[in-house]
């Protein structure tokens, strides 16, 4: 498929997704977020073994981009939101690890990028915001996925103040979970994906969408959506392979 504000790349086992809208700070259009929310599903039914979301030029994600708002109805911009809401959502239903990989400012519907995808390693150059709080529009929906991550007092200081925090702040919130030296960046990515890339693909991909499934259920609901999964996940081929290696004390052969 053809993109316009993205690129998509294929190295050995990952997939790296690049938002490439530089002069317009990777700002998220309709057709942007359509492209990313695309380019997620296909790699989620590819063999690739875990997705990076990059973002071209100086600016990781400004967030929104205003020129799709300013002026227009509430129909167009409710859809925009909607179409937001399903890129963030694809992001963790594909059965892949999703890094971000974030090397500048990442703001609003940006910073909402980092919180919704399932790892995050940024560079000590990296800030981030949701800024709504001193404009005109809060950042109501990046706010859903930023206070799932860092707490309800931390997000009530980020979204009311609309301040930037540096990457040493967001690493101490949970935003993130590494910060490197801007040259160590992409080495840092790699490694981090080598290592929640191990094993058994199948048994990720069913463990990643039950994680999310039961993050938000009361604890005596996710120990009872838990177990029913964790019961069914045994009889899958790789973890009767996986059972079986260990026994045998040889490597495992995993299916792909």
């Amino acid at each position: 498929m053809g993109y316009e504000c993205i690129d998509v790349t294929r190295s050995g086992d990952f997939t790296t997704i690049t938002m490439n809208r530089p002069r317009r700070r990777n700002a998220l259009s309709l057709q942007h977020m359509e492209e990313l929310v695309a380019a997620f599903r296909a790699a989620g039914e590819s063999d690739a073994l875990g997705v990076v979301l990059a973002g071209a030029g100086p600016v990781f994600s400004a967030g929104h981009d205003f020129a799709d708002v300013a002026g227009k109805d509430y129909a167009t911009v409710r859809q925009l939101l909607v179409t937001c809401t399903e890129l963030m959502t694809t992001m963790q239903q594909i059965p892949q690890p999703v890094v971000a990989r974030v090397h500048g400012l990442a703001t609003a519907a940006g910073c909402q990028l980092v919180a919704s995808a399932d790892l995050a390693v940024a560079a000590d150059t990296a800030g981030f915001a949701a800024p709504g709080g001193k404009g005109g529009w809060f950042c109501h929906t990046p706010m859903v996925a930023i206070a799932r991550n860092i707490g309800r007092k931390r997000a009530a200081e980020l979204a009311l103040s609309g301040d930037v925090i540096d990457a040493a702040t967001a690493l101490d919130w949970g935003l993130v979970n590494q910060v490197v030296p801007i040259e160590l960046l992409d080495s840092a990515v790699a490694a981090l994906l080598q290592r929640v890339t191990r094993g058994s693909a199948q048994s990720k991909g069913l463990g990643k969408q039950a994680l999310y499934a039961q993050i938000d259920l009361d604890q005596p609901k996710a120990y009872a959506y838990a177990v029913e999964v964790m019961a069914a996940a045994s009889q899958l081929a790789d973890a009767q392979e996986g059972a079986s290696a260990f026994l045998e004390k040889r490597p495992p052969r995993w299916g792909r």
